[in-house]
């Protein structure tokens, strides 16, 4: 790794602040790039994203795509936790902690509507960033598009009634443009791009012209991630200064589910002797949320002022210093497997 990948933690820790100081010292400005957006998937936002991602993209190797099915295990324990395990631990934390936990702190609508927004993280499983989290893992490129791709599929068939079952409201309105065009934005295209670009360059018949463009382009990557981040932390910067407490009450339980479902998957992984490659980006798409998809469904549920709204804006602020540490710990102990 180079020095600026080796220090990553450092300058995301640094994108936070920048964010924070410029977002109250120029709100208006991140108004108006928070403006410009459609469906509620802000445009510019997905742009660093696609930056960040399409360089992955270009390491899949659709010949290779076709293997996946003779490991299926990773597949498995991936559905088995994002389906049948996270949402329910999820909402099991939210009620512990906003009924039991801090019942004194915060009124009992406002506890409420914190819970439902833990539920909406919790029924969304990852899909852009977590190829992010596969890359500084060395995870499997190939079989993490494979993870990200069936997730998405069953996402569109089980976000709504999950999400009914668990808030208790039968007559959820998903946003399917923010779901669809979201997919599009973070998988689809830049997966296209990424194939496209692989095949002209294996067509020249030059074995070292993935690489060169990959080493080219991973300076990029990082650059996305990082402006990514100042927006993020820019769209909230006055929230993070106006409401430092309720903040610092939400991410408790969210920081608790994602060690959690991290440890406990990671933990599977080893008894089911997958490899390193496969654990790891397993274990972060269990721990990371669609962040985008849980704050529109908050926002059109509750309203946008909503203690719902708030809750999945606080998912945003704690999933990148979370996933970093979580990255580090996979790094730190591939030798296990």
């Amino acid at each position: 790794m180079g020095f600026f990948e080796r220090y990553l933690s450092v300058w995301v820790g640094l994108s936070i602040l920048v964010g924070v100081v410029l977002g109250n010292l120029a709100p208006g400005v991140f108004a108006a790039v928070a403006a410009i957006e459609f469906a509620h998937v802000n445009l510019v936002i997905a742009l660093f994203i696609w930056v960040m991602i399409y360089p992955m993209m270009v390491q899949i190797d659709f010949s290779a795509v076709k293997n996946v099915g003779k490991a299926p295990k990773g597949l498995v324990l991936t559905l088995i936790i994002n389906w049948l395990v996270k949402p329910f631990t999820m909402a099991l934390l939210g009620w512990l902690f906003f009924k039991l936990v801090f019942v004194d702190l915060v009124d009992p609508q406002t506890a409420s509507e914190y819970i439902a927004g833990m539920i909406l993280l919790g029924v969304a499983p990852c899909t852009a960033m977590v190829f992010v989290w596969s890359q500084l893992t060395k995870g499997d490129p190939n079989y993490t598009l494979v993870q990200v791709s069936v997730n998405d599929i069953i996402m569109v068939f089980l976000f709504a009634p999950l999400s009914a079952l668990l808030l208790g409201v039968s007559d959820i309105q998903v946003p399917w443009e923010t779901l669809l065009l979201s997919v599009v934005l973070y998988v689809l295209l830049p997966l296209i791009a990424g194939v496209a670009t692989r095949k002209r360059l294996e067509a020249r018949h030059d074995a070292s012209a993935v690489p060169q463009l990959l080493t080219k382009l991973k300076p990029w990557s990082v650059i996305g991630l990082l402006a990514t981040v100042v927006l993020l932390f820019g769209f909230q910067a006055e929230t993070i200064i106006s409401q430092p407490q309720n903040i610092l009450l939400i991410a408790i339980p969210l920081i608790i589910q994602s060690y959690g479902i991290f440890i406990l998957t990671y933990w599977l992984a080893l008894k089911l002797k997958l490899t390193h490659a496969i654990a790891a980006p397993a274990s972060m798409i269990g721990s990371s949320n669609f962040f985008e998809l849980a704050v529109a469904v908050a926002i059109s549920l509750f309203g946008l002022h909503s203690g719902a709204a708030l809750a999945t804006v606080v998912g945003v602020l704690v999933e990148v210093p979370v996933m970093l540490s979580l990255v580090y710990f996979a790094n730190r102990t591939r030798h296990w497997f």
